[in-house]
């Protein structure tokens, strides 16, 4: 019998109201995870109650997960604390600072406003691991925990924090050196109407910058909708607009960020990375002088840190596998071209609010516009095309497609160029990228490739 899943590369996600992002299966997971958790921290609990935080991002359907979620941790007699809407660094920082045994937060990140998802965090505040992620899977599924009813006073109690907010903006700024402000500092900030519409305008402010704001007026459907990280032509107009020195653009959870310079040029997780990486190697804080990476990042990366004598270890896709690579061999930095930065001496996860702090910090530390630190590297060409699939069947079971792929790489590896051909985890997409020397090259064999992908599987 085939194991069934409800997990894929980032929580549980997928249309809200339809299985598995119904309110049904978010109190089955609740259930689970407040038993899963309420065991695994019993023995370093001697006593007091368990309790879980709960955070959101700004979608309507967020408030039937909530109270479905809710439901089901109290049911299991842990303690619900209410710490949304607030970014997931938020939610993680939180419930580290709460002292709770686990923390949740509804959100489907990146994608459009029908869509949501449900993430977990450990106590730490690190993402689960496999092992866990398994274990809250069997719960749902087997019905082994329908006997465990607590009643009267052992039922939990659900509280609303209302400082959550205000905890995350005193940690963020934390982040930022003590005796330097943001004063002389114009900055454009898209919120993309999600998570940190309140929180990263207000640290902004709270550091001295001129901040103008847009994407900070949810109304639970306009999420990502034309706005923030998924759309970045908005930040680099604003940023022309307003002759601001720097734009900051966020996905709907802002665990990610997307920087715009003083020109109305895109900076992306890969300039991001090599800006702040050689600036670590300069000021020898890069832990074992390493960035960790995924095997999306352009290779020009690689070729920058190691001439500043650091080295790059890369992962598959996805901010938990650096995450994971990182705490495994206690580094300190790393990311992913689509603006998942992990700073680990202020974070445990992904932060698009902490992330554009550091860049802050570098641009004023060294009085340097973010146009000029962009130059510190080259970037090889590189092409990105995302063809939707109606299903996601093996490559190797598809007519000649991976001959193509094969000759593909024969032309652009000589060159240090690389073809890359991958589905998306949490979308109905493949996903290829060929990175070489000759940017027509790249074109032309992406084009042969995307067709051969679209005749046989093309949504």
């Amino acid at each position: 019998m085939t194991k069934q899943k409800i997990f894929g590369t980032d929580g549980v996600r997928g249309t809200a109201n339809i299985e598995p992002v119904t309110a049904e299966t978010a109190l089955k997971l609740g259930r689970a995870a407040a038993h899963v958790f309420k065991n695994v921290s019993a023995k370093s609990r001697s006593r007091g109650r368990h309790k879980i935080a709960i955070g959101k991002d700004t979608r309507v359907s967020g408030y039937m997960l909530e109270n479905a979620i809710s439901a089901g941790v109290l049911s299991m007699g842990v303690d619900v604390l209410f710490i949304g809407p607030l970014p997931t660094p938020g939610v993680a920082y939180v419930t580290r600072s709460l002292r709770a045994d686990a923390g949740i937060v509804i959100t489907a990140s990146h994608n459009p406003y029908d869509d949501n998802g449900i993430k977990f965090f450990r106590a730490d505040g690190y993402k689960l691991d496999d092992k866990i992620e398994g274990q809250i899977e069997h719960l749902v599924f087997s019905g082994e925990i329908e006997s465990i009813r607590p009643t009267a006073g052992a039922i939990g109690k659900a509280v609303r924090i209302d400082d959550a907010l205000g905890r995350y903006i005193e940690y963020a700024k934390a982040s930022f050196p003590r005796r330097m402000t943001l004063e002389g500092l114009r900055i454009v900030v898209d919120c993309g109407h999600g998570a940190s519409y309140k929180a990263t305008p207000c640290v902004l402010r709270e550091l001295g910058a001129e901040v103008i704001v847009y994407g900070n007026q949810p109304d639970g459907t306009n999420i990502n909708k034309e706005c923030g990280s998924m759309h970045p032509d908005t930040i680099c107009a604003k940023v022309a607009e307003h002759r601001a020195d720097i734009g900051i653009s966020h996905d709907g959870d802002a665990d990610r960020v997307l920087l715009c310079d003083e020109t109305g040029a895109l900076i992306d997780g890969d300039d991001i990375m090599a800006i702040a990486a050689l600036d670590m190697l300069a000021n020898g804080t890069l832990a074992k002088k390493t960035l960790v990476t995924t095997v999306m990042s352009n290779a020009g990366l690689d070729a920058v840190v190691l001439e500043a004598g650091g080295k790059i270890i890369r992962t598959a896709v996805g901010d938990k596998n650096v995450i994971d690579e990182m705490l495994r061999e206690d580094y300190n930095f790393g990311g992913e071209q689509s603006g998942h930065l992990i700073f680990r001496d202020y974070s445990s996860t992904g932060d698009g609010l902490v992330a554009s702090l550091q860049i802050l910090q570098i641009m004023k530390s060294q009085d340097t516009k973010l146009s000029q630190l962009k130059q510190c590297w080259t970037r090889y060409p590189q092409l990105v095309t995302n063809v939707k699939v109606r299903e996601k069947k093996p490559f190797d079971q598809l007519n000649g497609l991976l001959d193509l792929v094969a000759q593909a790489e024969a032309v652009v590896k000589p060159e240090g160029g690389r073809v890359l051909l991958r589905y998306s985890g949490t979308e109905q997409k493949a996903r290829l990228l060929i990175e070489g020397r000759d940017a027509d090259v790249l074109e032309h064999w992406s084009k042969r490739i995307c067709t051969e992908l679209k005749n046989q599987i093309g949504a």
